[in-house]
């Protein structure tokens, strides 16, 4: 199995205080790795640094086995990011929006209009393809997000909170076209702080705190951490709760 993304010693400082604090870790071809922890355990910085949107205080990350500070360019057609911030534009139509984020990896004429078509097919907003974004409700808005990141074909899909705000609906259309694109093979990494949805999708779970990475490991692998007997029931909540030390209280405050 091919390595997508390594971490080692990764560090982000502001004002001399880590964000990201020595993150290592590896993630492998065809997962669904999610990153979870509470609102500033640092995992959209962790994301921002994988997207070259920001540059590490040190450390390296080298993705499909390039240096990402001397293959930039060579790796962002590679990715595909759905921020947590909505990337659209209200008073562009679905497809111009589709349009515009595809065009910047150099995709033109024919191949556009097909992968326009496809990224809108994927996310069901064919039939209102000609509609401006800023008519959407809040999910769709977000199905549209996704498809501009899909145009291009990235091999690495980067969702960062993407169900923040949006009805239980869109949630779950969310999730299910996450684990469809996967099983066409792209490799995903899901972050978030609802761990349903983590529980639900990924394959392996890296649980962040303050920065750090407290443990690692399949859904069954955490839960062995702190389970006392074979048969004892255990939710991905007390996992967290009992690896990191906190209250629901901490979590959910961040």
């Amino acid at each position: 199995m091919k390595t997508v993304v390594k971490m080692d010693g990764l560090i982000k400082k502001y004002d001399n205080k880590p964000v990201v604090d020595n993150l290592t870790l590896e993630i492998q071809e065809g997962e669904i790795f999610g990153l979870l922890g509470p609102n500033g355990a640092g995992k959209s910085t962790t994301m921002n640094m994988i997207c070259s949107l920001l540059k590490p205080t040190a450390g390296n990350i080298e993705l499909f086995g390039m240096d990402i500070k001397k293959d930039v360019n060579k790796i962002k057609p590679l990715i595909g990011y759905i921020p947590q911030d909505l990337a659209i534009y209200g008073n562009l139509k679905a497809w111009e929006n589709v349009e515009l984020f595809t065009s910047l990896y150099h995709i033109k004429g024919k191949e556009l209009k097909i992968a326009i078509d496809e990224a809108l097919d994927f996310v069901e907003l064919t039939d209102r393809r000609n509609s401006y974004a800023k008519t959407f409700s809040g999910g769709m808005k977000r199905r549209l997000n996704i498809a501009c990141a899909l145009g291009h074909k990235p091999k690495l899909l980067i969702f960062d909170e993407p169900t923040v705000g949006i009805d239980p609906q869109s949630r779950n259309f969310i999730l299910e076209k996450i684990k469809e694109a996967n099983n066409d093979g792209t490799t995903v990494i899901y972050t978030s702080h609802y761990m349903e949805e983590i529980e639900a999708i990924c394959t392996r779970i890296a649980i962040m705190d303050n920065g750090k990475i407290v443990a690692i490991g399949t859904k069954d692998e955490l839960k062995n951490m702190v389970r006392r007997t074979a048969d004892e029931d255990i939710s991905l909540e007390q996992v967290f709760l009992t690896l990191t030390g906190k209250s629901l209280r901490d979590y959910v405050e961040g």
